[in-house]
């Protein structure tokens, strides 16, 4: 398939997974696998939301920033960023929930992965093992400042991607977490870093550590993910907002580096 072949398609499968017309999609765009964080960014804005009956909802304020929903999984993720090649966005940050890994990684600390470990197998059709998962580091040096500016601390570290869903009682499987020295685990960043590589689209991710599956009562379950999304999702979506507005407002490009 050629390149311009591939354009084409994406140009017409965004609008149909998203039910939102090219043109209304923003610069810079929110991913998130959450619908209350694209209703709440809908609230916040006034602004119509898109794709109630399709796989992926999406919605964009008058300031040219999009939100989208693109679900659960490295498959997911792959789609939306090859879809988003339609657009040629100028920024994608990623808004999603993790496991902390470490003693110093509690509930509601946020993430900015420095990389990410393929360990969900969707990336290897991109590029080979040896190439590594890593954002755009200008994108986070926007939204570290956020962080900060607004009152919080952050931590840094290498994020462990993963297919699996239910692992967090496989004995052999933590051991190869500890013995990696990861600082979290989700299921769609290095997806979304390797997919963003090779569509040359500037990625990153702000992870909000949900659950400490490493402690005897730490695996999520529906009571703990919703308390942890009524005290930490507005923060996790404003802070986001705050960041890829003020990249669109100070107009700063953030080029794409072949590594």
């Amino acid at each position: 398939m050629s390149s311009l072949d591939r354009l084409k398609i994406a140009k017409d499968w965004l609008p149909r997974y998203t039910g939102m017309p090219l043109d209304k999609f923003g610069d810079y765009i929110l991913l998130t696998n959450f619908k209350s964080y694209l209703k709440m960014f809908a609230e916040i804005f006034n602004c119509d939301i898109y794709g109630e009956d399709r796989p992926m909802q999406a919605a964009t304020n008058d300031k040219g920033l999009t939100i989208i929903n693109f679900g659960i999984g490295s498959a997911n993720a792959a789609t939306i960023m090859d879809l988003l090649v339609a657009r040629q966005p100028k920024g994608v940050l990623f808004l999603g929930k993790c496991g902390g890994l470490k003693k110093s990684s509690d509930i509601g600390h946020f993430i900015l992965p420095i990389a990410a470990i393929r360990g969900e197998g969707t990336s290897g059709e991109y590029f080979p093992p040896e190439v590594p998962a890593l954002p755009s580091f200008k994108l986070h040096k926007f939204v570290s400042e956020k962080i900060v500016a607004q009152g919080y601390e952050y931590r840094t570290g290498v994020v462990y991607t993963t297919n699996r869903r239910l692992w967090e009682h496989d004995k052999k499987f933590l051991q190869r977490l500890k013995e990696m020295t990861c600082i979290a685990i989700d299921m769609e960043t290095a997806t979304i870093f390797i997919v963003g590589h090779y569509d040359e689209i500037a990625r990153g991710a702000l992870l909000l550590v949900s659950d400490v599956p490493i402690t005897p009562d730490g695996v999520k379950t529906e009571k703990l993910d919703r308390l942890v999304a009524e005290k930490w999702t507005k923060i996790h979506l404003q802070i986001g907002i705050e960041a890829m507005t003020e990249i669109g407002d100070k107009g700063e490009p953030i080029k794409h580096f072949r590594y």
